[in-house]
């Protein structure tokens, strides 16, 4: 895959002034982006991949729901439905995509959970609901620019910084790198625990954020047990386990575990892989799965795996989350 990306090099710089001409239409408003009165929060990145969008949108879902009424919109990546889908209680992540399915299990009765691809159509969807939302997050459309996003959160994880990147198809970018400077937050994911002041600087520095832009560091807390039905497990008290993973990165997980004195077989699938009918013969051969809670939305359909699986929760925790939540807070107020 990496010689394919070098011999593709040549066409990096035609990828780079087709995106730049992208912008440059709607940053002059040849190209129109539609403006809502909804407080409307983007969470996203420049590069493909996974930078934490899942967790963020968690994040901030706990931060609203108990204040205003919610609602997370997303393209639901690999769902076998179209056109926009308001998740309920005859939803999976087929019809909606793991990820909102994720969302739906989590906060059901306290948020409303949509998908469409086209953003402009899912939001005059919700809008048109009974009980609007009154907050709309929307999830990994950093690039979907036919929006205007009164909020942009950027994100971009510590150990591939999108200032160390290029853009596709050599690189992992979708954007230059330059469309950073869309966003009011820009928030370094996946950080070590010992990230110091010294390496936070460092990185400001090669940041360069703008003078209205803030940076935050984030890294992930990991749970300190496994779930299944509701019931948990130890991870101290765990067995020998396959450990199964279809997400885009799973060294972070790899490395809790490995700390935790876990010991487990590593089965690793590409990002939103759709387990065929061999993949789960093979699983049924198990003794106990541990997953992560995105993989688990789509396995969990499985009756011959169900008492066998388990998933491995994680949270955001931000280096200075007072501030952060107060930026958020005070974008939603003066909207209101």
């Amino acid at each position: 895959m990496k010689i394919i990306r070098y011999i593709a090099f040549p066409f990096v710089p035609a990828y780079y002034l087709v995106t730049c001409l992208r912008n440059k239409l709607y940053d002059s408003g040849i190209k129109k982006s539609t403006v809502y009165d909804v407080p409307v929060i983007c969470v996203g990145n420049l590069s493909v991949g996974g930078t934490g969008k899942t967790p963020m949108i968690e994040y901030l879902i706990n931060l609203l729901k108990t204040d205003f009424r919610v609602a997370t919109l997303s393209r639901g990546y690999k769902r076998k439905t179209q056109g926009f889908q308001l998740a309920d209680e005859n939803s999976n992540a087929e019809s909606i995509g793991d990820e909102p399915f994720q969302f739906y299990n989590k906060f059901k009765g306290e948020i409303m959970v949509s998908v469409d691809a086209d953003r402009n159509n899912g939001i005059k969807n919700l809008l048109s609901q009974e009980k609007s939302p009154e907050v709309i997050l929307l999830d990994d459309a950093f690039q979907h620019r036919k929006v205007k996003a009164g909020f942009n959160i950027l994100l971009t994880t510590y150990s591939k910084p999108y200032f160390n990147d290029i853009v596709l198809p050599t690189g992992d970018l979708r954007e230059p790198r330059s469309g950073a400077q869309r966003a009011d937050v820009i928030v370094v994911t996946k950080c070590p625990d010992n990230l110091s002041d010294s390496d936070k600087q460092d990185y400001l520095e090669r940041i360069k954020p703008k003078d209205n832009q803030d940076v935050f560091f984030s890294s992930i807390v990991y749970s300190d047990e496994v779930v299944c039905k509701g019931q948990g497990i130890k991870l101290e008290e765990l067995p020998e386990f396959t450990l199964v993973t279809g997400i885009a990165n799973a060294s972070p997980m790899l490395e809790f575990l490995n700390t935790q004195g876990c010991i487990y077989k590593h089965l690793n699938y590409k990002d939103h892989h759709e387990f065929s009918k061999n993949d789960i013969q093979n699983l049924e051969k198990e003794d106990l799965i541990v997953t992560t809670e995105k993989d688990f939305m789509r396995l969990k359909q499985y009756e011959s795996l169900k008492e066998k699986l388990y998933y491995l929760p994680i949270k955001v925790s931000l280096d200075n989350e007072k501030a952060f939540d107060i930026k958020i807070k005070r974008f939603i107020a003066s909207m209101q």
